[in-house]
């Protein structure tokens, strides 16, 4: 909680975002690989949307399901990187009140809302290995809207509390935030935020920690499955298929991880290296989705092709 002497002056209409406080002159060459990659990424993201949406074969519930999670990627991408690009090129420091705790609200909602699009995606690998012949009735078009919908309702508003009790607080005096992004506003305040670290803590753990659980139970079924096959190569063959869900799911979970870490190892850690990561995360999460489901997926590798030959 912020010292009384802090909270002596009107309330706060804006906050200052400081990004990288301790290598602030660094930040016009910190901006050219960061713009470059924020470029690649949103490219490669529209390009694995376009395909998708233009060859027939890809328009499958399992390549809807990763359009959703490519547009979540684009979404958070979207509220993060311009407004840092906006700091480092022109020094626009401030955001507003309001801004502030939408930009809250997206953030967090969204992660969860990503991770939640994993777990319905676990769910489709388990179907497809362990129950071939139920998954093309129960994982269809219908299946799909309907998960979407529930990832979307049910993250929303298991997260917009957050939000809403950070900015029942009052602010007032200090207004700098030393990150790129929105996080951690309530130490800023003058209240008493004990309901705001209980609520975001239980939310964090029961929406993040569910996911995560369903989404390992979900790879113990299937590497048993797989283990089965008695058939030469038809375990390579069915675990492969679904490799590049697991590899997006490991990168996530794991920057989860060191991000959880690093906070809770705030004192030991330097700070401009938690911010590093809070950005890092968004660009290389969203870019990686057509780098693996490229490499990975033959069907996406030729709908891509097609679309730059249709382009020349």
């Amino acid at each position: 909680m912020a010292s009384p002497s802090n909270c002596s002056t009107a309330p706060v209409s804006e906050f200052l975002l400081i990004c990288f406080p301790n290598y602030q002159s660094w930040q016009h060459w910190l901006s050219l690989p960061l713009s470059l990659l924020f470029f690649l990424a949103m490219g490669a993201s529209a390009t694995l949307l376009i395909t998708i949406q233009l060859e027939a074969s890809l328009q499958e519930p399992m390549y809807y399901l990763l359009s959703l999670l490519s547009l979540l990627d684009m979404v958070l991408c979207l509220i993060v990187i311009p407004k840092v690009l906006a700091i480092f090129w022109f020094d626009l420091r401030s955001i507003s009140f309001s801004a502030c705790f939408l930009q809250m609200f997206i953030m967090n909602s969204f992660l969860a809302m990503e991770s939640c699009t994993f777990m319905v995606i676990a769910y489709d690998c388990y179907m497809a290995i362990c129950h071939p012949l139920r998954c093309p009735s129960i994982i269809t078009n219908h299946f799909v809207a309907k998960a979407s919908v529930f990832v979307v309702i049910r993250n929303a508003l298991l997260t917009v509390p957050i939000p809403i009790l950070s900015a029942q607080l009052l602010y007032s005096g200090k207004n700098v935030i030393e990150n790129c992004i929105c996080a951690n506003l309530v130490q800023l305040s003058c209240d008493n935020f004990t309901l705001n670290r209980i609520y975001q803590s239980v939310a964090g753990w029961t929406l993040l920690g569910s996911d995560f659980i369903l989404i390992f139970i979900s790879y113990i079924f299937i590497l048993r499955a797989a283990l089965k096959f008695k058939a030469e190569g038809a375990a390579v063959k069915a675990l492969s298929a679904c490799g590049s869900h697991f590899i997006l799911i490991l990168f996530f979970s794991t920057i989860l991880l060191v991000v959880v870490l690093t906070n809770v190892a705030r004192k030991s850690v330097p700070m401009d290296i938690l911010i590093l990561l809070n950005v890092l995360h968004h660009l290389i999460s969203l870019a990686l989705n057509l780098i693996v489901y490229g490499v990975q997926t033959n069907e996406i590798k030729q709908g891509i092709q097609k679309l730059l030959q249709r382009g020349m």
